[in-house]
């Protein structure tokens, strides 16, 4: 008999551990679908705290994972980043380094940790690739949070050089779907601008976008992300990360983001931009040739319908999701 492989997923209740779930029930093909050898454990914080040791070691002597894929983050957006850099570097920190810790004294085979376009030096070329990562500072605004997920890779080759694990990282870009964070004061944009324009289409209200609508971003389906993952898991042997993003040509504007919006919760009223606000970053292009490389007929999911699938589900769970 096959031994079994427990694979241990952790924040298995956010944005990429639900559209995981989501893949493995539903996905027929063998390379991304579920194997009659794997049990899959989604952790989430009810499981326990992983800043703490003694939580971490508790886990993995009750689960023993094989593999594990580690997602758990504290994350926030803009303003809570910038005003709480301290907090973001050492609580993420003390979750990766009792993750991975965890992972080596358990002789787990493989673990796959999620990075983030942040990480990349503030000043730098476009587009980006995983060579730049440690190039120079990240961008001031998050620091913390940027060098707590830079220090992945670092632990990753650390681990490799000296014990001989099998640690690697990917690098999504801008992740959206069902199961996000709609919190209008604290959401990325996609699902930030979805919350706004349903909202505004429920009060009668114009939806007005902060911003010109000219910055230009890289959008990843959660579930495209989620096959992408599980493909890494399963096929990719490097130590060093990989970008998990749709290619340059895909790069999207503000604008036509709210567009697909509009389109997708059917908004009638009036819907303008509102160009005293700042934009944020021009671009952050990624570049995608690596993993096109290694998995050339990887198909995306297109962007409007991506959108359209977020939106009803959003709809559809308005009562009950993160807002």
């Amino acid at each position: 008999m096959a031994q079994k492989d427990i694979i241990l997923v952790t924040g298995g209740s956010g944005l990429v551990g639900e559209a995981i779930k989501w893949v493995l029930k539903n996905e027929k093909s063998t390379r991304y679908g579920k194997k009659e050898n794997e049990e899959w454990i989604f952790l989430s914080s009810k499981d326990g705290d992983l800043r703490k040791e003694a939580d971490v070691k508790a886990i993995f002597d009750k689960y023993k994972p094989t593999h594990v894929i580690h997602l758990a983050a504290m994350v926030g957006g803009l303003f809570k980043n910038i005003k709480y850099k301290f907090d973001f570097l050492r609580e993420n920190m003390l979750i990766n380094e009792h993750v991975l810790f965890q992972s080596k004294e358990h002789k787990v085979k493989k673990v796959v940790s999620c990075l983030s376009t942040c990480i990349f030096p503030d000043a730098t070329t476009y587009p980006i690739d995983e060579t730049m990562v440690h190039n120079g500072p990240p961008h001031s605004s998050n620091f913390g949070y940027a060098y707590a997920k830079r220090m992945i890779d670092v632990y990753n080759h650390a681990y490799h050089d000296q014990h001989g694990c099998h640690f690697t990282s990917v690098i999504p870009t801008n992740i959206f779907g069902p199961h996000d964070n709609y919190n209008l004061e604290d959401s990325h944009v996609l699902p930030g601008l979805t919350h706004k324009c349903y909202l505004a289409k429920k009060n009668n209200t114009p939806f007005i976008v902060s911003g010109t609508g000219k910055p230009l971003r890289q959008f990843i389906y959660s579930r495209d992300l989620a096959k992408l993952f599980i493909w890494t898991l399963r096929e990719y042997n490097e130590i060093d990360p990989i970008i998990l993003s749709v290619g340059e040509k895909d790069e999207v504007s503000i604008k036509d983001v709210a567009d697909a919006v509009v389109k997708a919760v059917d908004f009638r009223g009036h819907y303008s931009f509102d160009t005293t606000k700042a934009d944020g970053q021009y671009k952050k292009t990624a570049n995608n040739q690596k993993l096109m490389k290694y998995i050339p007929d990887f198909k995306f999911t297109p962007f409007d319908q991506a959108v359209k699938e977020s939106v009803e589900w959003f709809v559809q769970n308005y009562d009950t999701c993160r807002k």
